[in-house]
């Protein structure tokens, strides 16, 4: 029998974001200083640790992971992550959160890995803006990648 997560509310939790990175390799306004300080990398969890905790969750009921960051694509292993996520018997769905910079070499590899949508965040269609609101990003990368 499994047990369920329960909020405050008395809501049974079905759905957890998890955050894989606090890194990315944009700088947009809204998010991050242009100079970011980062956590040591001994402090963010490891691959395994993430895996660990997608598996405790769905044992407790959640039938949902979404991955986010940061960029969730920067991380070393992410495919490998997801694969191992995305195994885990009684999760429905594993999804992800992206700014798309990456998704031109990882769009058929997450597929393949077993991430079924993705929600990509693109704060503008023209390249100018796009380059003055990321600091850094390039929209036709991204527009390749989708």
């Amino acid at each position: 029998m499994t047990s369920k997560l329960v909020d405050g509310f008395g809501r049974n939790i079905d759905y957890v974001r998890i955050s894989v990175t606090d890194r990315c390799d944009f700088r947009c306004v809204y998010c991050m200083a242009e100079d970011m300080t980062f956590l040591p990398r001994q402090r963010v969890l490891t691959l395994e640790e993430i895996e660990r905790s997608a598996r405790m969750f769905v044992a407790n009921g959640v039938k949902k992971i979404r991955l986010t960051g940061g960029e969730p694509l920067v991380r070393q292993g992410i495919v490998g992550l997801c694969r191992n996520i995305s195994a885990i018997g009684g999760l429905r769905e594993l999804v992800m959160t992206t700014n798309g910079s990456q998704l031109d070499k990882y769009a058929r590899p997450l597929l393949d890995a077993g991430v079924k949508r993705l929600n990509i965040s693109l704060d503008s269609l023209r390249p100018e803006r796009f380059r003055a609101m990321t600091r850094v990003g390039d929209l036709h990368q991204v527009i390749r990648g989708i």
